[in-house]
């Protein structure tokens, strides 16, 4: 059988290219990202940091592997699907070559042991280019994670030898199970079904079909409609995995759409002789289209889930965070100016706040945890007065003495007790009060002054002041300048929190949705290049009837165009439910059940799939009505 596959490999090599590629990429990201999280997860810190520098390495690097993790989880989701679709459509492609072999004595079994040879023969022939190739994504995503600020500039991951058994590992065992449920579908054809085109075999939409549609479909609308009843830290994963579900389900489901959709185009497209054979190939070609058609609403669905997701997590972000502070001016400053700034005329209240880091050691079930985290020190009367904050347990005016108030995501409760490193000392802190939950998550523990060492309060502060009645602001800005501070009004702060925020979010948009693109133009152009290769013998059919080539071209071209726009069509609705289910868990933070729809995102992915699938029609097209027609007419590829 491996010999068979060989030759099958071999000759036929325009069938594999596109799942080849496919499993090299997924190697290549697997064995990078999973070298580069190790790494971060031992990182070697500078000596010499402040305790909040030392934070905010350490945060950056906890951001760095949640940003790998998704990589990892996206590039083996993104691997397997186009390689069992790929295969899927291979396999419906060679139901004749298939059946023959079955006519002369193949067993079912054997059958889906040749295919099975061919997907090892293929995770052979993908880990051999994708091991070279994950040294290059090292690089490149260490280069990505440094621009964007997760780890610092001296970061370099470590190699180890145990990756090679991984890398190869995940290369098989993607193409083993992408190409499992092909094979099984394979052995069960009967010969003659397969020869005649009849049967089953034409039967696009098959038990497994329905019921992974289905489950999926169902799993979906479960998400959409159990995401706002969690928390933001529950329902963004919660909303984005509608996407990929959602994706699965119609990608499953899409041929029941293409002939519907190809029927209202045809209300267009059958006025003219090249519209009408397009539709008539839309009609008949169910199982063609519709996986040209999955990779792209993939694609779509993904983007626009995450990208829309991101984006109306950050306006909410921003109305939040307007209306949690109410003040007019924001002052960076040291110990010393900020001390001055209340007394100035035109200020009614300066709220300071310094930024400590700390450790805070709890103990949970038995075992001892130590976490790093940055605390903000307060004066719980000027805080409350420019930060209308209502505690979702205990009250501010307990914070002093050895008391602090925590996050609703810590482990800690109103009345529990815990160690806290302050400055080289450990103190025990009593929890006073819980932080209501927020989208932009807020801070993980407020401390009052009383308690920090007077050398940690003399580091950089950050004052909010709110002006007294009829006084001039930019003279109180000028005195403050004046006197070494550094003022920006409410309305900056805000936007440079939020520009900074957007920074971040584009820069991990680029990384995800530039590996999903690429995987998913990947396996569009190849189910298009296997697509033309099976319909050499229709275009010279219908050449010998009178279309001039570039009629066929044309022809195929039309085809393609809706297609597309079906797999655009489809991967909108699978994103509108993350948006709608994202849309309704940011309401109790806004008020507003709105969403943000990528526009910009949009249509750039519109216009590239239109470009991509079009030259690529145009371009296989071609190649398959180079030889002449009557050489072709009758042929069974």
């Amino acid at each position: 059988m491996f010999r068979l596959s060989l030759r099958t490999f071999r000759e036929r090599w325009q069938l594999f290219i596109g799942a080849l590629l496919t499993v090299a990429m997924g190697v290549a990201l697997v064995q990078s990202a999973l070298l580069i999280l190790i790494s971060a997860a031992s990182p070697v810190i500078p000596a010499g940091l402040t305790p909040i520098e030392h934070q905010q390495v350490s945060d950056g690097y906890t951001g760095a592997i949640t940003l790998l993790a998704m990589v990892l989880a996206l590039a083996t989701f993104l691997a397997v699907f186009i390689v069992s679709s790929t295969f899927a459509f291979t396999v419906a492609q060679r139901r004749r070559d298939l059946a023959l072999l079955r006519l002369v004595g193949g067993s079912r079994g054997q059958l889906r042991r040749l295919l099975l040879s061919e997907a090892a023969l293929l995770a052979v022939l993908g880990c051999g280019i994708g091991v070279p190739l994950g040294l290059v994504a090292m690089r490149i995503q260490s280069n990505l994670l440094r621009g964007l600020g997760f780890v610092p500039p001296q970061f370099t991951p470590r190699w180890q030898d145990w990756i090679l058994a991984v890398s190869f590992g995940v290369g098989i065992g993607v193409a083993l199970i992408g190409v499992y449920a092909a094979a099984r579908r394979a052995g069960k054809v009967a010969p003659l079904e397969a020869l005649r085109a009849t049967g089953a075999q034409q039967r696009v939409m098959t038990a497994p079909r329905w019921v992974f549609g289905l489950l999926f479909l169902a799993g979906a609308i479960a998400l959409m409609v159990l995401a706002p009843l969690v928390g933001p830290d529950g329902a963004i994963p919660m909303s984005i995995n509608v996407s990929i579900t959602a994706a699965i389900a119609l990608a499953a489901l899409s041929p029941l759409v293409v002939p519907l959709v190809g029927r209202l185009f045809g209300l267009v497209l059958r006025r003219t002789t090249i519209g009408g054979l397009a539709q008539a190939n839309l009609r008949e070609g169910v199982r063609r289209s519709a996986s040209t058609a999955a990779p792209l609403l993939v694609l779509v669905a993904l983007v626009i889930g995450l990208f829309g997701t991101l984006s109306t997590i950050a306006t909410a972000s921003r109305i939040e965070m307007r209306r949690s502070v109410h003040a007019d001016l924001v002052v960076d400053s040291g110990a010393a100016v900020a001390g001055r700034i209340g007394a100035m005329p035109g200020v009614a209240v300066a709220d300071t706040q310094v930024p400590v880091g700390v450790s805070v050691v709890t103990h949970d079930d038995g075992d001892v945890e130590t976490e790093g985290a940055t605390a903000l020190v307060i004066d719980p009367t000027t805080y409350r007065s420019t930060h209308p904050l209502r505690l979702a347990a205990g009250a501010l005016t307990d914070l002093h003495g050895a008391a602090m108030v925590v996050d609703q995501g810590d482990d800690l409760s109103l009345g529990d007790t815990a160690m806290v490193r302050i400055g080289g000392r450990s103190v025990p802190v009593k929890v006073v009060g819980v932080l209501p939950e927020t989208l932009n998550g807020g801070q993980d523990y407020l401390l009052p002054r009383d308690l920090v060492p007077a050398s940690l309060l003399a580091g950089p502060s950050q004052t909010v002041v709110r002006l007294a009645p009829g006084a001039d602001g930019a003279v109180v800005t000028r005195a403050i300048r004046d006197d070494g501070g550094q003022v920006r009004t409410v309305a900056a702060w805000l936007a440079a929190n939020a520009s900074e925020q957007d920074k971040m979010n584009s820069g991990i948009m680029t990384v995800l949705m530039g590996l999903a693109g690429l995987y998913a133009l990947i396996a569009v152009i190849n189910a298009v290049v296997i697509a033309a290769a099976d319909r050499k013998a229709e275009f010279a059919t219908a050449r010998v009837t009178g279309l001039h080539r570039r009629q066929v071209v044309r022809m195929a071209l039309v085809e393609a165009g809706v297609v597309t726009t079906i797999g655009l069509l489809l991967g909108l609705l699978g994103a509108t439910g993350t948006l709608i289910g994202i849309g309704s868990a940011v309401s109790k933070f806004t008020g507003r059940g709105e969403f943000d729809v990528p526009w910009g995102p949009l249509g750039l992915v519109t216009l590239v799939a239109f470009v991509v699938v079009g030259l690529t029609s145009v371009w296989t097209t071609l190649a398959a009505t180079r030889i002449a027609p009557v050489r072709l007419v009758g042929a069974h590829e």
